[in-house]
């Protein structure tokens, strides 16, 4: 009698490698980082360039473009290879202003639609995995105790970049 075993088939792997860069808020994360815990902005590097997320008061676009590793008042903590994708760099950007229309400045929260949800979303669509968890951690915490936060901190905005690039909306 033949046994016969399936093996689960391996997803393709794109060519080109995505990246997602971390950035400290905040110099307590020396600390907090070695707890699982933490306040980062994060872009994602894809081609040479990098994509993040920041808050304005418009209804345009709240995608930006950065130099790798070098996103203006953050300071750089470090470099995760999340996968590969097989889109090139003007797939990459035609998916970019295409994502723009879901993420406004204006729609950008602390807690529930930040640059970390960004992240996550196009790390997804582009390798079919997420970002590490450690990195959005303390915003999925405040979602549980969203009703005890100060209003304030609800209302949190982190600046966006500017870019010499906008996307359409």
């Amino acid at each position: 009698m033949c046994t016969m075993v399936l093996m689960p088939r391996k997803k393709k792997v794109g060519s080109v490698p995505v990246y997602l860069n971390v950035y400290d808020l905040t110099p307590i994360n020396g600390y907090a980082y070695w707890l699982g815990l933490g306040i980062y902005h994060s872009g994602v590097q894809v081609h040479g360039v990098e994509y993040g997320f920041g808050a304005h008061d418009h209804s345009a676009t709240g995608i930006f473009e950065v130099e790798p590793k070098q996103c203006p008042g953050f300071s750089f903590r470090k470099s995760i290879l999340v996968g590969r994708t097989d889109l090139g760099p003007k797939d990459v950007r035609s998916f970019m202003e295409k994502l723009a229309r879901d993420y406004s400045g204006n729609t950008y929260h602390l807690i529930t639609k930040n640059c970390n949800h960004f992240c996550n979303d196009v790390c997804i669509q582009l390798t079919g995995k997420p970002i590490p968890r450690w990195v959005n951690r303390l915003a999925r915490l405040g979602l549980l105790c969203n009703c005890v936060l100060p209003v304030e901190l609800n209302e949190t905005k982190i600046r966006q970049v500017r870019s010499e690039v906008r996307f359409n909306r």
